[in-house]
């Protein structure tokens, strides 16, 4: 596995395709949930993702910055292709995440809208629920923070 980080900037245009084709495979395909994931705001985030051998986007986040969406930094868009879910990769992307966080902005509270029934699986990574539950696109979120 490759891992990459980079400013949506300094993706070629290959790069970006396949991110977004995975995000749709995943969220709009697999998840039946129609919604633009072009959603303006990659243009000023970070896309950390793996490469499987072939090339294929294993596994994926962006990095909003504060005030894209919410006042802190935010972890969203994650995801780990088909052929790659149950292999611990979903795990490494949220450490490997939050350490791409740590090691460009230093210690700051990250905040996440994770879908509901993944409440235990962020919690693992020591994100907090905060708010009520809310319908995103259908789906059930969940705000939550990681403190510094």
């Amino acid at each position: 596995m490759q891992w990459h980080w980079e400013h949506f900037s300094a993706l070629d245009a290959g790069t970006a395709y396949r991110i977004l084709a995975a995000r749709a495979a995943v969220f709009v395909v697999e998840q039946h949930c129609a919604y633009l994931d072009p959603d303006g705001l990659d243009g000023d985030a970070w896309h950390l993702w793996a490469s499987a051998p072939d090339g294929a986007i294993a596994a994926c986040l962006r990095v909003l910055l504060p005030g894209a969406r919410y006042a802190e930094h935010s972890l969203g868009r994650v995801l780990t292709t088909a052929p790659w879910r149950g292999t611990g990769l979903g795990r490494e992307l949220v450490v490997r995440g939050i350490e791409a966080v740590a090691g460009d902005w230093g210690a700051v509270p990250i905040r996440i809208a994770a879908q509901a029934h993944l409440e235990a699986f962020y919690g693992g990574f020591g994100f907090v629920a905060c708010g009520q539950p809310f319908d995103e696109d259908g789906i059930a979120h969940l705000e939550m923070l990681r403190a510094p």
